[in-house]
C-alpha cells in the first residue's frame, strides 16, 4: 500500500452512493449550488445494494415509482423492478444530475475525526485504483452526510450450521452469489423464510437453466402477499396526466394506500391474520396446508410482509417444482440436511438465505475531539443526528414504509441546519439530548436481523424533535414547520484558526 498523502476540502461529503447517497447528493447539490459537495463511494460503481445484489430474480419488494425519487419518474411498466433496471435508474440520476462531477468511486472512508478547534471533519479515506493499488487521503468538510445503508456490504449473517463441512454439494449466500453461476438440473434448499429466499425460489426455475426442484425450508412463516407487478392505475395516470404529474399522482395514491393497509393490519391484527391467510390459501394448491407453512405466531407487520409479484412464488409451488418445508436443522449431511423431525432434504446446492448483518454508519467509527462516538450511546434528533454528535447526519428510513421516502425530509433538516449555520456566522450544530430524557428502540419489527443489532443502533426519544415514525403519513408531519429546536445548539470557535485552509476558498 502506497502511504502517500493527499487532501482535498469541501463543504458537505455524502458518503455511500446508493438510493440514499444519490438522492441526498442530488438534493444538497440542487439547495447549494455554491457549495462543495463530494459523493463518496468505497465500491467501483454506484447502486449500492442493487450492485452488490447479484442472485437469481433480485427485484424491489416495493413498487419503484415510491422507492424511487420524488424528482425522476420510474418511466419502466413494472412497478416491482428486476435489480437491473433500479442500478440502471441510479446511474441516470448521476448522470441526468451532474452528480458524476462529484462522484468519488473506490473512495472508502475508513475514519472521520471532528475538531471542535477547527469546526471541521477530518475523513480518512482509502483510495483504490483500477489496479487494485491503494492510497491514503484526507477530505476536511464541515458536513458529513452518511447514506451507508444499515448494513455490512462485505459479510452476510450466517449461522452455524452443524456438520457444514460435510456436504459436498455448493454453499451459497445470496449476498455473495457467484457470477454466472450454473444451478441448471440441480436440487436446491433455500434457508430462510424472508424477502430473498421468496424471490428465488421462483427465479431458480424459471427458463431454459431451471434446478431441478427448489425447497424453501423455514423454521417460522412469513406472511407472502401478492401484488401486481404493473400497476395498471400508475400507467393512465401518467398517460392522462403526463408523466411528470401522473408520477406525483402515483406516488401519493401508493403512499396512502400503504399506509392504509398498514394501519388496518397493525390495528385489527386478527383481521389481518385471517384476510392474509383467506388470501394465501387462494393461491395454493388444494389440501395444502396452509396454517403449518403460512400462519407465522406473530402478528402482521411485526416483521415485513414479503410481497410476490404476480404470485410467482406460488405459482411455482403449484406447478410442483417447488415446496415449503417447516421445520428445524439438526445438522448437514454429505448429500443434504437432516431436520429435527428425523427427514431428511436432498440436495445439489444449499442457500443460506439467512440475513444480514446490521452496521451502522459502514462500519466508520467518528470520533469528537478524540472521544470515540458510540452510535448506541445516542439519540437521534429527527432520526438523523446524532446527539454529541456534531454537523453529521444520518439517513435511516422506514420499516413500514417505502424506505427511501425519508430522503427528502432528512436533507431538507440537513439544509435548513447549514442555512441557520451560514446565516449566523455559526459552524458548529450539536444535537444534545434533555438530561433524564426516556429513549426507546428505534425500529419496531421482530425481524432477528434488527434484533441482533439492539445493542449497536441509536436510539430515540419519546416526543418530538427526538421521535420518528415508522410510516411516511406520521414521520412526515414531525418535519412540518420549523425543524430547529432549542436542543440543536448551535456555536462558533472563539477563536478562528490560523492554519486552517478556509474550505470556500479550497473550492
Amino acid at each position: 500500500m502506497n502511504h502517500d498523502h493527499t487532501t482535498e476540502t469541501a463543504d458537505i461529503v455524502v458518503i455511500g452512493a446508493g438510493l440514499s447517497g444519490i438522492g441526498a447528493a442530488t438534493y444538497l447539490t440542487t439547495d447549494f449550488p455554491d457549495k462543495k459537495v463530494l459523493l463518496l463511494e468505497g465500491r467501483d460503481a454506484v447502486g449500492g445494494t442493487w450492485d452488490l445484489f447479484r442472485y437469481p430474480g433480485i427485484r424491489s419488494d416495493d413498487s419503484v415509482h415510491t422507492y424511487g425519487y420524488a424528482f425522476k419518474p420510474w418511466m419502466h411498466k413494472e412497478a416491482i423492478a428486476d435489480g437491473a433496471y433500479i442500478r440502471d435508474y441510479m446511474v441516470e440520476t448521476v448522470n441526468d444530475f451532474g452528480l458524476d462531477e462529484i462522484l468519488r468511486l473506490r473512495h472508502r472512508v475508513t475514519a472521520a475525526d471532528w475538531s471542535s478547534d477547527d469546526a471541521r471533519w477530518t475523513l480518512h479515506v482509502a483510495v483504490t485504483d483500477e489496479a487494485g493499488n491503494e492510497t491514503r487521503k484526507t477530505i476536511r468538510t464541515r458536513f458529513v452526510f452518511s447514506g451507508t445503508g444499515y448494513y455490512k456490504y462485505d459479510e452476510g449473517f450466517e449461522p452455524y450450521f452443524e456438520g457444514r463441512d460435510d456436504f459436498e454439494g455448493d454453499i451459497l449466500h445470496p449476498q455473495h452469489w457467484p457470477e454466472d453461476y450454473d444451478h441448471s438440473g440441480k436440487r436446491v434448499v433455500i434457508i430462510g423464510s424472508g424477502a430473498t429466499a421468496v424471490t428465488l425460489l421462483p427465479a431458480m426455475l424459471a427458463g431454459e437453466g431451471a434446478a431441478a426442484h427448489v425447497t424453501m425450508l423455514q423454521r417460522t412463516p412469513s406472511y407472502v402477499a401478492s401484488m401486481p407487478r404493473v400497476d395498471k392505475v400508475a400507467q393512465l395516470l401518467m398517460k392522462v396526466l403526463g408523466v411528470k404529474l401522473g408520477y406525483s399522482a402515483t406516488r401519493l395514491k401508493n403512499i396512502w394506500r400503504d399506509h392504509f393497509i398498514v394501519t388496518v393490519l397493525c390495528r385489527f391484527p386478527n383481521f389481518g391474520r385471517k384476510l392474509l391467510r383467506s388470501m394465501t390459501a387462494k393461491e395454493l394448491p388444494a389440501g395444502f396446508d396452509v396454517d403449518t407453512h403460512f400462519a407465522p405466531p406473530y402478528s402482521p407487520w411485526d416483521q415485513r410482509l414479503c410481497a410476490t409479484p404476480d404470485g410467482d412464488f406460488f405459482e411455482a409451488i403449484r406447478e410442483g417444482n417447488a415446496d415449503v418445508v417447516t421445520d428445524q436443522i439438526e445438522r448437514f449431511t454429505s448429500d443434504g440436511i437432516q431436520l429435527k423431525s428425523g427427514r431428511t432434504l436432498e440436495a445439489d446446492v444449499i442457500v443460506t438465505a439467512t440475513g444480514l448483518v446490521m452496521q451502522m454508519l459502514g462500519g466508520i467509527k467518528p470520533t469528537v475531539d478524540g472521544t470515540p462516538v458510540d452510535v448506541a450511546d445516542t439519540v437521534l434528533y429527527h432520526g438523523a443526528l446524532m446527539s454529541g454528535v456534531p454537523n453529521w447526519a444520518m439517513m435511516l428510513g422506514f420499516t413500514k414504509a417505502t424506505w427511501t421516502l425519508r430522503i427528502r425530509n432528512v436533507t431538507r433538516l440537513v439544509a435548513d441546519v447549514i442555512r441557520e449555520m451560514d446565516r449566523k456566522g455559526y459552524d458548529t450544530a450539536l444535537p444534545v439530548a434533555p438530561e433524564g430524557m426516556a429513549t426507546q428502540s428505534l425500529f419496531d419489527l421482530s425481524a432477528g436481523y434488527m434484533q441482533r443489532a439492539q445493542a449497536e443502533l441509536p436510539r430515540q426519544g419519546a416526543g418530538k424533535p427526538w421521535r420518528m415514525h415508522t410510516t411516511f403519513v406520521k414521520d412526515n408531519r414531525l418535519f412540518k414547520g420549523r425543524l430547529i429546536h432549542r436542543d440543536l445548539q448551535f456555536s462558533k470557535r472563539a477563536v478562528e484558526a490560523p492554519h486552517l485552509v478556509s474550505v470556500e476558498a479550497a473550492s
